[in-house]
């Protein structure tokens, strides 16, 4: 037993016939059958719910199967859903054939000359008919078979015969006698198609051989004339590209370029490699036509015209060793992009949890810590309106040639103006990073930068996400171990094993938010002008340290990954860093 939505169907086989039965599965359901100009016979279901006909039953599936649907020398074209005639003949009826009644089918043009000849090359008729070869054809029944070894041989035995109007070869000599009917042009190419050879009267042959070579010469002249102006408009596309690659100077203020859409779609090569991506786009290399490398970001969710532009001259004036530099914009319609440099060594987080990736030294992890530090710093305390990131992470920390951190996106919460909160919850926020005020729904301060500055640091030192899935349903949130080994004095323990203990144990040693510090003594602190001391614990990790079995099992876990992993191919697992965390409750 089949069914679908609407009906239940069951075959049935006895002795002496097979058939199909279907039932209503709702007496309320209309259904009717149809058998239209097509000779198509349509089962359909009326649909109340989109208020129209749904079709689920359809015999011959394809049009072109309809018997006889183009008639007698006509064939079926399935992509144009039309009926042609075989070259060398006409519509009976021209009038129908035109309406789209097609099954009166075609007739000859000129008669055959039905000439029998004694060779191949033989004959003294003048009116010697001929073939014309149609290719990828779907052959129609009604064929025999004869014995012949050579197509040459197949064509002479037609040409003998006065009612053969067509032959094939393939594997074996096939002819034809009579009308042909059911007659199909498959796609060029189609593996089923064969090629037909029609009989001809010699006059019809010279018409169509003429046509031919006409067509040829034009195909010739059409492809000559196409290369030409495709060489001038491409000249003409390049020299307006440098054109538009230049600065607009009334467009913005200050160093920031106005690109045009068609000067990035050729930048990137029509958006084809990309780097990355997030929330708030799509991120492509590309190539300017000074042969610059640049980053182009697409960015979603962006409708404004004159503010978007206002806003990016705003933090294009922003410049900081790191922070990410701001080439350019583009503001067209719907479309809103912006141009970086180009970062050659990626991004963060491909270096600290990338399967090929070469493992980090200290000295470069803290160089990238304290950098990212110095640039939230500056635009928290040094831009003339404070920027709050909202989204630090690893995968937003990009890193030059000298693997110098740049934080990227910080303009963007400017950007998004009074919804960002709204849009960020729903569209980006990063499991793992977001502060426990921001999830209870509390106002967001500077201290949520500091927070997930906090949690991405914990991640460099350890090589490892902060939340970590271990199997469907459970998740271990490392920095509950941690907590646990920095009461007990054992932060060696937290270093990444891949380093081998290379550390500064002094750098090392480096929730409730009040007690959270700026980002300006986090600097102060990584370069040791001001004293740490051991931090509290934050409230959120009390509350999951309340638990006993849940923070116990946690650290075992954690701890067994580490002795297991380190003793093995010296790489951790890849984890998810959008699995579920235990900390919606903080």
């Amino acid at each position: 037993m089949e069914s679908n939505y609407l009906h239940d169907f069951s075959f049935n086989e006895t002795e002496r016939e097979e058939y199909i039965t279907y039932t209503v599965k709702n007496a309320s359901t209309l259904s009717r059958v149809v058998l239209n100009l097509t000779g198509q016979i349509k089962h359909l279901s009326w649909r109340k719910d989109y208020q129209e006909w749904d079709m689920f039953w359809l015999l011959p599936v394809s049009q072109c199967q309809v018997y006889n649907l183009c008639g007698t020398f006509g064939s079926c074209n399935e992509n144009s859903m039309s009926c042609t005639c075989l070259p060398g003949f006409e519509p009976k009826c021209l009038k129908d054939w035109n309406l789209g009644s097609w099954s009166d089918g075609c007739m000859r043009k000129t008669n055959l000359g039905r000439g029998k000849f004694e060779s191949f090359d033989g004959g003294k008729d003048s009116e010697k008919d001929g073939f014309w070869a149609l290719s990828d054809m779907n052959l129609t029944d009604g064929w025999r078979s004869l014995a012949v070894g050579s197509i040459q041989d197949c064509e002479l035995a037609c040409l003998n015969d006065c009612s053969c109007t067509a032959y094939a070869f393939k594997s074996g000599c096939l002819i034809w006698n009579g009308d042909l009917v059911n007659l199909q042009q498959l796609p060029a190419g189609n593996v089923e198609g064969m090629t037909l050879h029609v009989r001809l009267a010699s006059s019809e042959l010279k018409i169509w051989n003429s046509r031919k070579g006409a067509i040829t010469r034009t195909v010739v002249v059409a492809v000559a004339v196409a290369v030409f102006l495709l060489g001038i408009v491409l000249l003409f596309i390049w020299r307006r590209q440098r054109q538009q690659d230049i600065v607009h100077p009334d467009a913005v203020q200050g160093s920031l370029i106005s690109f045009s859409y068609q000067s990035l779609q050729i930048a990137t090569k029509n958006f084809s490699e990309k780097l990355g991506g997030g929330g708030f786009g799509s991120v492509f290399k590309g190539t300017l036509s000074d042969l610059t490398t640049v980053a182009v970001k697409k960015l979603e969710g962006l409708q404004q015209g004159e503010e978007f532009r206002t806003e990016v001259s705003t933090v294009g004036m922003i410049q900081h060793v790191n922070l990410i530099r701001l080439r350019g914009f583009c503001s067209k319609m719907a479309k809103r992009l912006l141009v970086y440099d180009y970062m050659p060594n990626g991004s963060l987080d491909s270096h600290l949890f990338g399967k090929n990736s070469n493992v980090l030294d200290w000295p470069t992890r803290y160089k990238i810590a304290i950098g990212t530090a110095r640039g939230i710093a500056y635009l928290h305390e040094k831009c003339r309106n404070c920027i709050i990131h909202c989204d630090i992470k690893p995968e937003n920390i990009l890193l030059d040639c000298e693997f110098c951190p740049k934080v990227v996106d910080f303009g963007l919460a400017k950007l998004f103006g009074r919804e960002f909160r709204r849009v960020l919850t729903t569209m980006r926020g990063t499991r793992g990073y977001l502060a426990p005020e921001w999830i209870s729904g509390l106002a967001i301060t500077l201290k949520a930068d500091v927070y997930s500055y906090g949690m991405m640091v914990f991640e460099i030192i350890l090589g490892r996400r902060n939340t970590e899935q271990l199997a469907v349903g459970e998740t271990v949130f490392f920095p509950i171990w941690a907590v646990g080994k920095i009461m007990k004095g054992e932060i060696h323990c937290l270093l990444d094993y891949r380093l081998e203990g290379n550390a500064n144990m002094e750098e090392l040693s480096q929730d409730n938010e009040n007690d959270r510090p700026s980002m300006g003594q986090i600097i102060q602190m990584l370069e040791g002008v001001l004293e740490v001391n051991v931090p509290p614990v934050p409230r959120s990790l009390q509350i999951l340290t309340e638990n006993e079995s849940s923070s116990s099992q946690a650290w075992s876990i954690a701890s067994t990954n580490t002795r297991s992993e380190s003793t093995s191919s010296g790489r951790y697992k890849e984890t998810d860093q959008l699995g579920s965390l235990p900390l919606a409750s903080g």
